[in-house]
């Protein structure tokens, strides 16, 4: 007995040697040092990595001109925004809400982190406890993975991160990167989501709410909260302010007034589409011609301000769906189906495209009818050949200077003179109008009458004309007289910069859609929309007075209303597209209608909306008579202010024109002797009636023995871009 507890003695002595204080404490700061070695160890060779690709990832916003979003885009609804651009109340309440000791802290909480790391270990929840510069490192450097490996990183980098960074730029980036639930990242994505105004535009009490929000975004969401969600989420925001009180952020008579700022309900993020997916694709195309790339617009960032008005944007829309689509069986009718409208308003002035219409809708039909160019603006391109004459003073075969009196043959199926290729267009159904003034074959829209005329202008003159004034390159530009009946292609963006420069007396009208760009770091240049002279203003001012007389009393009657007007119809060959495109003094607008099979093959529109052609004066003319008349707030009293050659000159209507239908019916003028070489058919009258100022006719030349070329019928069912045309309008 005494044996074994003397044997039991020695042993408790011996441990207890082994465990002194001394030994125990010893062994603790060795461990200490260990621990500190492998962590100074880890912080060497942890280096601070580039960002993630999500982190950096954002959405371009487009804008109405008025300010209002248009649309977002890119996979990440995130727009980054400076923290000058964010109130310092705010600020205050996001550092209130999650790390009040942000500003003075070296960037790590260590037991908050020890605590978390802890809770993921023993299974107790996934809780970070860490401060605004670790979570800021955790959404830009690194991931969402709680586990001890990924925290203990989180620490390094944070330390690295708070050495070399601002705390203001700590704070922007955390208040950036953050999710904020409703698939909305940053607070610029979420002030818009959860209040429908921009970040600059938050309150406080707002402010207090978005920064609760991010404890748990989705249970939190008030919208869609359960009770309990509400509950949290409200003494989150009572803590939060209480916070800003006790830091001095906030004055304790104001916390005491501030009401809970329950948020807007969810909205879908406004998409593709609709107009929005057009108007969109229309500014990326206008930034990419400014020189941005479309890898630089796809990666994101950007701030797109459109020029188009919002509510000329809803009338076009609406003037559409009255004249057209409330028409038309799209489902239960193949040939309704084929059906395509697209139209491009500007403001001539400015050159801002205040309204586009692109088709159905983007997701529907993505190809914009209102900019593609591979369909004939038809006889839209006459006022073109008028101008091109008027600006060179160009002569007829037989030696007069071309105005709007001056006296054609409207004979169908003339054959030209003075070509060397041959072209003998056909008149709308064959119509024969004999002697006509400019004027008339304007209103009419006389094929033969402007088949002459880019002859005696020359198609080459002509061209350039048509490119100084808006027209694309003019690649597919045939340099023949079916030039004159709108043979290449075009797109409403095209002709509405044509008309618009006419309607600005000459001076070079380039139509544009964006209005600003911003980048976070960068703007792109504006398009310059207007240039120079490019036709002199008297040629303009004439080419308009003609244009006016075409709305007052012929094809484009249906566009009249309570507004001064001009513009011009055209209807291409085989009816594959209708046009009309028209203006007032402060409103250009070009409207167009395609056929187009579900395979993307150009097709006729005749019996669709209409039965028999679907002309430029129909249903184009309407749309646009509903367009502008809603657009100028039910009519205008302004006047084009015009500065004409005035000689010659006929613009009144013939009194006895009756419009009936697309091409009103007149007697033709009747004149005493040929205008051209080739002698008119044969008139019963002697003498035309004549302007103020006396139209001469003189004698017909005589005839030289260059032999006249041989023709060439017109093909029964010709293709686009061929020489020989079926009638156009």
């Amino acid at each position: 007995m005494g044996r074994s507890d003397k044997g039991q003695g020695k042993k408790g002595g011996r441990i207890r040697r082994l465990f002194t204080w001394k030994k125990i404490l010893g062994t603790f700061f060795v461990g200490c040092l260990l621990v500190m070695g492998a962590f100074y160890a880890i912080y060497l060779m942890v280096p601070v990595p580039t960002a993630n690709a999500q982190a950096t990832m954002q959405s371009n916003v487009y804008k109405y001109g008025n300010g209002k979003i248009l649309a977002r885009t890119g996979e990440i609804n995130r727009e980054i925004v400076g923290l000058e651009k964010i109130p310092l109340d705010v600020q205050h309440a996001f550092v209130a809400a999650e790390n009040k000791t942000f500003y003075k802290d070296n960037g790590i909480d260590i037991k908050g982190t020890a605590r978390g790391a802890l809770n993921t270990i023993t299974g107790k929840g996934k809780q970070g406890g860490s401060t605004i510069t670790q979570q800021y490192v955790k959404n830009y450097y690194l991931d969402q993975d709680q586990t001890v490996t990924r925290k203990l990183r989180e620490m390094v980098i944070a330390l690295k991160v708070d050495q070399r960074m601002s705390k203001t730029d700590i704070l922007a980036g955390y208040m950036n990167t953050s999710f904020y639930g409703r698939s909305a990242y940053g607070i610029q994505a979420a002030s818009q989501s959860y209040y429908g105004v921009d970040a600059s535009k938050l309150n406080v009490a707002q402010g207090a709410y978005l920064a609760s929000l991010l404890q748990a975004p989705n249970q939190y969401d008030w919208t869609a909260a359960t009770p309990t969600g509400r509950k949290l989420v409200e003494e989150r925001w009572n803590y939060t302010l209480d916070n800003m009180v006790e830091e001095g952020w906030l004055d304790p008579a104001e916390r005491a007034t501030l009401k809970f700022p329950a948020p807007l309900k969810e909205k879908a993020a406004p998409g593709m589409e609709g107009q929005r997916g057009y108007l969109v694709e229309a500014a990326n195309q206008e930034l990419i011609r400014q020189g941005i790339s479309a890898e630089d617009i796809k990666a994101g960032g950007w701030t797109i301000t459109l020029n188009i008005d919002e509510q000329k944007q809803k009338d076009l829309v609406k003037a559409v769906e009255r004249q057209l689509e409330e028409k038309l069986d799209r489902k239960g009718d193949k040939k309704d189906a084929t059906v395509q409208a697209g139209a491009t308003s500007v403001d001539p002035k400015t050159g801002k495209v205040v309204a586009m219409y692109g088709g159905v809708g983007a997701t529907e039909h993505w190809t914009s009818n209102a900019t593609r160019r591979d369909y004939q603006p038809a006889s839209t391109f006459k006022p073109i050949v008028l101008a091109s004459a008027l600006d060179n003073r160009a002569l007829t075969q037989d030696g007069r200077k071309i105005g709007l009196g001056t006296i054609y043959d409207g004979t169908s199926k003339r054959p030209v003179v003075g070509s060397s290729i041959a072209f003998k267009p056909e008149n709308e159904d064959n119509r024969s109008y004999g002697p006509v003034t400019v004027q008339k074959a304007t209103n009419s829209s006389i094929n033969s009458v402007y088949a002459q005329m880019i002859v005696d202008v020359g198609p080459g003159t002509t061209k350039k004309t048509a490119i100084d004034l808006g027209m694309k390159d003019g690649a597919d530009f045939g340099e023949t007289p079916a030039m004159s009946l709108g043979t290449m292609g075009a797109s409403t963006w095209d002709m509405a910069g044509v008309y618009a420069t006419l309607d600005n007396h000459g001076v070079k009208v380039t139509p544009t859609i964006v209005k600003s760009a911003e980048h976070k770091d960068r703007k792109a240049e504006p398009v310059k929309s207007i240039g120079g002279q490019v036709v002199s203003r008297e040629a303009a001012d004439t080419v308009t007075k003609a244009m006016t007389g075409v709305v007052r009393s012929g094809s484009g009657f249906r566009a009249a209303g309570d507004y001064a007007a001009a513009g011009k119809t055209g209807t291409s060959e085989n009816n594959r597209s209708a046009w009309f495109v028209g203006y007032t003094p402060e409103l250009v607008t070009a409207v167009g209608l395609f056929g187009e099979d579900p395979k993307g093959n150009q097709v006729t529109l005749t019996d669709t909306i209409n039965p028999g052609r679907a002309n430029g004066g129909r249903t184009p003319a309407e749309i646009w008579g509903d367009y502008t008349t809603a657009a100028l707030d039910g009519g205008s009293d302004a006047r084009f202010d015009l500065e004409t050659d005035g000689s010659g000159d006929v613009v009144e209507p013939d009194p006895t024109t009756t419009p009936t239908g697309d091409a009103p019916t007149s007697t033709p003028p009747p004149v005493t002797q040929s205008p051209d070489p080739t002698p008119p058919p044969t008139s019963t009258a002697t003498t035309p009636p004549q302007p103020t100022d006396t139209v001469t006719v003189p004698p017909p030349p005589t005839q030289t023995t260059e032999p006249v070329p041989p023709t060439i019928e017109p093909p029964v069912d010709g293709d686009i871009g061929n020489e020989n045309l079926r009638p156009e309008r």
